[in-house]
């Protein structure tokens, strides 16, 4: 190579370094949109029946003493819990109103808490608005309009598509017992694992007001399995032996624990529990595991499961030190009677949650939750004292945050806004 073509070869490779970093410093290289995180908490503010109570918005995990009722607080109805979904806050009852149905609530860039659509239906039955989401276009509930079917509602649009007739399926036991005065599908129990949907069938001996809750006729509960595929009926599955599983509010009181196993609560023979368990499916069967359970007899006399929480072999669960009882001096909602554990799956040995107080029922509320990696535990106090998260690590738990207004802590879930 002669010396002009060397210079003229260095020359180009200085215009090509010149040009790449000019057009490297006009088109730099966009952000990764990663969205703003927003940590959602809800508290009752009364014991009443319609539920009173705040929804805010925090930029970070809340710590310390917190303010739940502030100048961009959301007030509404319908706060006793709520049943979060990914990305989305979703809850049983309408904030305006605290009638039965499924209310999604929306949050925006500035922490502002809004009430979106409502899907609407039987507003005198309880379990109306029960409901299970498959992906983010296909969801199922039940209404008590239509008892024996199971409805269809797109998540993305919060309107109902269809609904699944399952009348043959609920006949299939039962039909002309003239004690059964009322039959359902899938008003207390909508789960989905699989690809199959699980839904509990009431045969209730009663026809009132709480008609399907703690009022079985059988001394078994069934479950119905029906395909999602194929929208088939496939089989009914029993739980032996117990009662009223889970119940009528956003506490599904179910979980699956970390290897997919499904985990049910069953409260037993009555309001104040006899013969109640936590169950298991496991993640590739569809029968229920008739060698492993939880029962609440063995535990504790006169006392029942009310949630559940499953992660790595484990079930965190919350247990009654003392036989429940009812009624206007009733210890079961409001007396600190509700002991924390953790309870290894494999063995069922149970250890005592240290670092934290005797508590209320968590009642609609879920006793214990996942976010950012942290295990929190729901705490409220009868005086008021103790409300709020508390951090379980191993079997020692201490506090997070704790709620200084706006009534008791019913719920804290962690959602992205994106940009």
């Amino acid at each position: 190579m002669n010396m002009f073509t060397k210079t003229k070869a260095s020359l180009l490779l200085a215009l090509a370094i010149s040009l790449f970093v000019s057009c490297s410093e006009d088109s730099p290289t966009p952000p990764v949109e990663t969205g703003k995180d927003k940590y959602v908490l809800i508290t009752m503010s009364e014991n009443k029946l319609d539920k009173p109570g705040f929804a805010t918005a925090f930029d970070q995990l809340p710590s310390g003493n917190i303010d739940n009722k502030g100048s961009n607080s959301f007030q509404g109805l319908g706060f006793g819990g709520w049943r979060p979904q990914e990305n989305r806050l979703f809850k049983m009852f309408s904030s305006q109103t605290n009638a039965l149905g499924i209310e999604e609530l929306t949050v925006d860039a500035q922490g502002k808490i809004s009430s979106a659509k409502f899907i609407a239906g039987d507003n005198k039955t309880n379990g109306t608005g029960n409901f299970v989401i498959e992906n983010a276009s296909s969801g199922y509930y039940w209404d008590g309009a239509k008892p024996l079917a199971i409805q269809t509602f797109n998540p993305a649009t919060m309107a109902r598509t269809g609904e699944l007739d399952l009348t043959a399926v609920v006949n299939e036991r039962g039909k002309d017992v003239p004690e059964i005065l009322f039959r359902s599908i899938g008003q207390k129990f909508l789960a989905i694992k699989g690809g199959k949907l699980y839904a509990n069938v009431t045969y209730a001996k009663t026809n009132a007001a709480q008609k399907g809750f703690f009022d079985d006729y059988f001394p078994d509960v069934y479950i119905a399995v029906i395909d999602l595929a194929s929208k088939k009926y496939e089989k009914t599955i029993k739980i032996e032996e117990t009662g009223s599983i889970a119940y009528i509010n956003d506490n599904n009181m179910y979980d699956f624990d970390t290897n997919g196993d499904l985990y049910i609560v069953t409260q037993g023979r009555s309001a104040i529990g006899g013969k109640s368990k936590i169950v298991r499916i496991k993640a590739a069967e569809t029968d229920i595991d008739k060698t492993w359970s939880l029962n609440m007899d063995d535990i504790q006399a006169g006392g029942k499961f009310v949630s559940v929480f499953a992660k790595d072999g484990k079930i965190i669960t919350v247990i009654p030190n003392t036989a429940l009882t009812i009624g206007p001096t009733g210890n079961i909602n409001f007396e600190d009677i509700w002991d924390f554990y953790s309870i290894n799956i494999s063995d069922k040995v149970k250890t005592k949650i240290s670092g934290i107080p005797s508590v209320t029922n968590p009642g609609a509320a879920f006793c214990a939750i996942e976010i950012d990696g942290k295990i929190l535990l729901r705490v409220n106090t009868k005086d008021g004292s103790q409300n709020g998260y508390y951090e379980l690590t191993g079997t020692t738990a201490k506090s997070l945050f704790n709620v200084t207004a706006g009534g008791s802590v019913s719920g804290l879930y962690k959602v992205t806004i994106k940009n």
